[in-house]
């Protein structure tokens, strides 16, 4: 197996689990306008405790049910792509925060031709 690498970016979007776009979850919109736009991929982890602009400690912690967790988006693909996405969630991320962090993508492929 050879392994390639080959520079990215990582999109990150941190919004609230009950933030909504037209009655539909912002963390599901923001999945399926990548999906739509060709990234690579999207990914979205559900935060067990947190907080934001508001200030307000949203936590899993039984005695103290939150209905409006911490989530993160995180899309990987290349510089460009990305960029070029950033327009495309303007609308969706309100007072989420987007962050961009240079990454290196590395992929793995079966070799050709030699047996093991």
């Amino acid at each position: 197996m050879t392994t390639g690498t080959s520079a990215g970016m990582r999109l990150t979007v941190l919004v609230g689990e009950s933030d909504t776009w037209h009655h539909r979850p912002v963390c599901t919109e923001i999945v399926h306008r990548a999906h739509a736009a060709g990234l690579a991929g999207a990914s979205v982890f559900r935060g067990i405790e947190g907080f934001g602009a508001s200030s307000v400690i949203h936590t899993q912690r039984l005695l103290s049910l939150s209905e409006d967790l911490p989530v993160a988006v995180v899309i990987v693909d290349t510089e460009a792509k990305v960029r070029a996405f950033l327009p495309r969630i303007a609308e969706l991320t309100g007072e989420g925060t987007v962050t961009l962090d240079a990454c290196e993508i590395v992929r793995s492929e079966p070799d050709s031709g030699g047996r093991r």
